[in-house]
């Protein structure tokens, strides 16, 4: 798919923001098991969900000449807001004024970049573009992993096959369920995602049928197990009590990350439950 974008002019405002080494989370600046979908859209992007300590963010990206844009649908990609702008530069400030991490307690934190179109182009422009930010980002070198401060994961339109073969990728492939048997090592493969309705028909409503609570509890024991995370999308989501339900079945199974548009409610449920342990 070719897409054409005509800017005679392009002026980027960058805002100064300031972010504690500690920001608002638990009260113990502890990253909470939170996913920020489709970060773009919040108010303040990268730095809402890092004002409650999430540990992942996700941006969905296009290919616009030699940049990535950061937009749901490509008719809304606007000028200024790359992947660049709204999230790699200002993290790298970020990490170096917090002691060479996000937080500042040296762990990683996850970037989801979702590729939304011409999968393994993207791709390419993706690993260019990360080159120039490899000094936080974690790495495989011939199958050997370095942590640093950034795990970027590829989802979307995600070419294996060729992130497979190389021998220096600044990326994690996002896998589905299907893959928990495929023995893809977790330095490849950090993370499984799949669609909560594709496995699942509670929504939220009365309480988890016993068979659907045991499929949850087993899928995430063998996700742990075999040292990936488990996050699923689509949860439901249309009120406040339906989403807690989901959300309390979720901890109690141990699910690697919980997805949200709803940045403060899920900080706030995740602190709750931690607080009950």
């Amino acid at each position: 798919m070719a897409y054409k974008l005509f800017i005679s002019s392009i002026i980027i405002i960058t805002s100064t923001f300031t972010l504690s080494a500690n920001p608002a989370s638990d009260g113990k600046g502890n990253q909470v098991i939170a996913h920020s979908h489709n970060d773009y859209e919040q108010d303040t992007p990268l730095f809402d969900a890092l004002s409650f300590n999430f540990r992942s963010i996700e941006a969905d990206v296009f290919p616009v000449g030699d940049s990535l844009f950061v937009a749901h649908e490509f008719s809304n990609v606007k000028p200024g807001r790359t992947l660049r702008g709204l999230y790699l530069n200002p993290l790298r400030d970020i990490i170096d004024k917090n002691n060479g991490s996000v937080y500042g307690d040296g762990k990683e934190v996850i970037l989801f970049i979702d590729i939304k179109a011409d999968g393994l182009k993207t791709y390419k422009l993706l690993h260019k573009i990360l080159q120039n930010y490899k000094a936080f980002l974690s790495v495989v070198e011939n199958g050997v992993k370095t942590k640093r401060s950034i795990l970027v994961v590829v989802s979307g339109e995600r070419p294996f096959g060729y992130m497979q073969a190389q021998t220096v990728r600044y990326t994690g492939f996002d896998g589905r369920l299907d893959n928990l048997d495929s023995g893809i090592t977790p330095t490849l493969m950090p993370v499984v995602s799949d669609n909560w309705r594709n496995y699942f028909k509670w929504d939220g409503t009365g309480g988890m049928p016993p068979a659907e609570k045991e499929k949850l509890i087993s899928l995430s024991g063998e996700a742990r197990e075999k040292g990936y995370l488990l996050r699923f999308w689509g949860t439901p989501n249309r009120s406040e009590k339906q989403r807690h339900a989901i959300w309390h079945e979720l901890i109690k199974a141990g699910v690697g990350i919980i997805g949200t548009d709803n940045l403060k409610d899920l900080h706030s449920y995740l602190v709750s439950a931690r607080k009950r342990q």
